[in-house]
């Protein structure tokens, strides 16, 4: 399956490689500049250490670091420079890429977007996170869905971004929607270890869905980002893995999406996509097609309520040193 890391690449794989960017530091447009500038030398590194590679993957926070800084200096835009750098890297290095952004909102707080390019510098999807990592995160949450967009090879992809990715209900929608391969870029530090590696796996195995999931690496002075470049296969099992959190190390597979149509064409047990909406289809035609969880239909309402909600604590960035909004979303 892994074609040694994607050396050995086969006629149906597609070879990804993860970046376990080093953590940057940028505080004005000149940092920013500069570290557009090494994201696009390290494109040319993938190029030029895996000719078989078909999609890099950079992490959340890619250009502009942990602090949170919502500057306007700082933020990008999508016809701005930074993605016009962007786009000819692929270009330059025939190379499908993924790559983030903190994208300036004239409406209020900036977006944590992702986007991947093709291999011809066209953006092939555009994606606004959904779950900004409250309360620390004061980014605009995402308002256009789980987008996915057909991939080098024939596949398949969705993007999520860090916090998205322990929400079932994410990576289901990705592949609801037809995503064979989900990306997950992150920035997530060390305490977040455990819980990321397997909310990875489950996300793969209850979706029948290959995952390639990278944080930031290495240290700012302040935070310290695990690397952690995982790709999981459709079963759950792990078939790369960056443990040794070494800065700017390219992890890479070769994956298999015609073995995710494969599969989820052929599985009887543990197709879990099919049988989420089809229950019991042993005993009932077709199986049962409700919607039997109440907290779907109260989100869909507009009344998503807990049983414990009067009692929970923290409920804006206040305690991060953010103003509380007074804005509702959609205004």
């Amino acid at each position: 399956m892994n074609g040694l890391g994607g050396l050995n690449k086969s006629e149906n794989g597609v070879v990804i490689g993860l970046v376990q960017l080093q953590l940057p530091v940028v505080k004005t447009k000149a940092d920013l500049t500069a570290q557009t500038a090494r994201v696009v030398e390290l494109v040319g590194k993938a190029r030029r250490n895996l000719g078989t590679m078909d999609l890099v993957v950079f992490p959340e926070y890619m250009l502009h670091g942990l602090s949170m800084d919502t500057n306007p200096e700082i933020m990008c835009t999508m016809d701005g420079p930074e993605v016009a750098a962007l786009k000819q890297a692929c270009i330059d290095n025939a190379i499908w890429g993924c790559f983030s952004i903190m994208e300036a909102n004239p409406d209020g707080y900036p977006y944590n977007s992702g986007i991947i390019i093709d291999d011809l510098g066209e953006v092939r999807l555009y994606y606004r996170k959904m779950h900004p990592w409250v309360p620390v995160e004061p980014w605009e949450p995402g308002d256009q869905g789980i987008p996915v967009c057909d991939g080098p090879n024939g596949s398949k992809i969705g993007l999520i971004i860090c916090h998205d990715g322990m929400f079932p209900e994410m990576a289901h929608e990705a592949a609801y929607k037809g995503a064979e391969i989900m990306i997950r870029t992150a920035g997530y530090t060390a305490p977040i270890r455990e819980s990321w590696r397997f909310t990875n796996q489950s996300n793969s195995f209850c979706n029948l869905m290959v995952t390639a999931n990278v944080c930031m690496c290495g240290s700012d002075g302040s935070f310290d980002s695990m690397g952690e470049g995982m790709i999981v296969n459709f079963d759950g099992s792990v078939i790369a893995h960056g443990q040794t959190g070494r800065a700017d190390e390219i992890i890479s597979a070769e994956v298999r999406p015609d073995l995710v149509r494969e599969a989820r064409a052929g599985w009887g047990v543990e197709n879990n996509p099919y049988q989420f909406g089809h229950r019991g289809y042993v005993a009932v035609k077709g199986g049962a097609q409700d919607c039997p969880y109440t907290y779907m239909n109260d989100l869909a309402a507009g009344q998503y309520r807990l049983p414990w909600e009067d009692s929970i604590k923290i409920t804006d960035g206040t305690g991060f040193g953010f103003p509380a909004p007074t804005r509702r979303f959609g205004e």
